[in-house]
């Protein structure tokens, strides 16, 4: 999500509210769902849909991520940064930002030179926080939804130092060796190929680069990715850090009564459909499912199927796993 200057017109907004809709009941479509899910490519228009709806109602203040909440990374943020989270913000998702650039072997200050980018940045807001992190003298976002693209070059883009370029995480639309740097955070459980991304990733990278990638799991999908890193052959998978308890700490924030993130979808002018599709009072979007919290409303609403009844996808953990590509 983002952290915008002004909401988007009226009229533009309702428009594209249904992407958000309909890619939210493409993901939940229960035939689907007994045929043993949906194709990858299914797959992917239907999250881009999701996202070409946030694009139009996305406002000042809106969070980008779970977030992550660490009173030692706040500080860390705040003497590099004084001030930038406390205003317009909770300060969460700069934190799991920052925790996703704070574990690469490079210091914010040694950037000088170096090229970035960020595979799934959404509307880019995130990749707006770091790039006043680290002085890097290119850094690129990227992400599958053209809505978010073409609204993060519009309001963000600063030249080479910061642009926008939409693609696919699984066959990514730069030559080989280019980047210092990859991030990826909260971004590749979308994913219907993790190990195609992990791919394009290492050929993206230049030799001794770093992937920083920041996500939630299932059982599954981390036995897979434990599986995808015993075969890498381009990758030295060197830290792996278990931040599931920081990050629920985050989202428990999020969902306390008369919170900032409360608050502000409260003020937002949504479709009534968004909002339930949402959740109570946003809930879903902020990770209720995570730190299972369930609201009556969304059981009642689910239960008279006023709103498609959510696929229960039992993440139990969230990871920040860091590799060098080999010299």
């Amino acid at each position: 999500m983002t952290t915008s200057t002004q909401d988007s017109a009226p009229e533009d907004r309702e428009a594209t509210a249904e992407d958000f809709n309909s890619g939210f009941r493409k993901l939940n479509d229960e035939s689907e769902t007994r045929r043993g899910g949906p194709e990858p490519e299914q797959i992917k228009g239907a999250i881009s849909e999701i996202y070409n709806g946030v694009a139009s109602w996305s406002a000042k203040g809106d969070f980008w991520n779970w977030g992550l909440h660490d009173e030692e990374v706040l500080a860390e943020i705040d003497s590099l940064l004084p001030g930038c989270c406390q205003h317009d913000t909770d300060g969460l998702s700069e934190q799991l930002y920052y925790q996703a650039l704070r574990a690469v072997p490079i210091p914010v200050d040694g950037y000088a030179g170096k090229s970035v980018l960020e595979v799934g940045c959404g509307l880019g807001e995130g990749l707006n926080f770091a790039s006043r992190l680290v002085n890097a003298s290119e850094i690129v976002g990227m992400d599958l939804s053209q809505a978010a693209i073409d609204r993060a070059n519009a309001r963000l883009s600063r030249g080479e130092q910061l642009r926008f370029a939409q693609g696919d995480a699984e066959s990514l639309p730069f030559p080989d060796s280019t980047f210092d740097v990859v991030l990826n955070v909260e971004s590749s459980h979308n994913y219907p190929d993790l190990g195609g991304f992990l791919r394009e990733a290492a050929r993206v990278l230049k030799p001794g680069g770093y992937l920083s990638h920041v996500d939630l799991f299932t059982e599954q999908s981390n036995a897979h990715l434990v599986q995808l890193k015993q075969e890498d052959s381009e990758l030295d998978w060197i830290e792996e850090i278990d931040i599931t308890e920081r990050v629920r700490a985050a989202i428990r924030k999020r969902l306390e009564p008369g919170s900032f993130y409360r608050q502000n979808f409260s003020a937002k002018k949504l479709p009534l459909k968004t909002r339930i599709m949402m959740g109570s009072g946003g809930s879903h979007l902020a990770g209720a499912d995570f730190v299972g919290h369930r609201d009556l409303l969304d059981r009642v609403l689910e239960a008279t199927r006023i709103r498609p009844k959510r696929i229960q996808t039992e993440y139990h953990s969230y990871r920040h796993n860091v590799a060098r590509k080999k010299a």
